[in-house]
């Protein structure tokens, strides 16, 4: 794939209650320098939730926005690549055919797949449309994160070429759509939890629903099996 675009953006106030986002991004027309925490010039309003080694790079698929407009034509126009806060787009690629612990190049840069992004509710406000978040998050459209596992030079047209795919990878679809079901296959969420390349943050998350159904599904048992009894 050659079709790569680049993006940076700095925050900027989105309300009068003081918040802030970088979801706002201007093309990039050469090269970049991308390390450990990102592309230079990049800057993360919520350090909290956004950005750090493990959300170093975001990527969304161009193939997206058509999605997107479909779904809402009133501001079709509004919903061009770049305009969700990616750092990098392309066509070719996207949540059913991407995987967690995938590795690509971008110039000398390397980056592996670590996490889908968890879209909020400033994508509403970035587009000034109610609703946006919630079907991205119902779709599965949510993009990706990389991890930086070589820093360099990046410029916008240049090859994404995919390197590696470990064994056990899990696609990004696979992970968004088992852990949104209401009670989803404790052993399809454990080997999601063992994807090569998963961040910690989800590991933990996924183990921690692994217990609470494990706990519940005891409880449930429990509660089955003295109903039959008072029967």
């Amino acid at each position: 794939m050659n079709n790569t675009r680049l993006f940076t953006g700095t925050p900027v106030r989105i309300d009068d209650e003081g918040q802030f986002s970088a979801i706002w991004k201007t093309p990039l027309s050469g090269p970049v320098h991308i390390c450990r925490e990102g592309l230079a010039g990049d800057v993360q309003a919520d350090r909290r939730v956004h950005g750090g080694p493990e959300k170093a790079v975001h990527h969304y698929a161009g193939e997206n926005y058509a999605k997107l407009a479909a779904a809402f034509p009133q501001i079709a126009d509004t919903l061009v690549v770049g305009s969700i806060g990616e750092n990098i787009s392309t066509f070719g690629l996207d949540e059913t055919t991407v995987c967690i612990g995938d590795i690509f190049r971008l110039g000398s840069v390397l980056l592996q797949v670590s996490q889908p992004r968890r879209p909020c509710w400033k994508i509403d406000s970035r587009y000034g449309t109610k609703g946006i978040t919630a079907h991205i998050i119902e779709t599965g459209l949510t993009g990706w994160y990389y991890r930086v596992l070589e820093e360099g030079k990046a410029t916008p047209g240049e090859i994404f070429e995919h390197v590696e795919r470990p064994a056990g990878a899990v696609l990004l679809d696979t992970l968004w759509t088992t852990w949104h079901r209401h009670r989803p296959d404790a052993d399809k969420l454990a080997a999601i939890a063992d994807a090569p390349g998963l961040t910690p943050a989800w590991v933990k998350k996924i183990g921690d629903r692994l217990d609470w159904l494990a706990a519940n599904t005891s409880a449930d048992s429990r509660a089955g099996t003295h109903a039959s009894d008072r029967s």
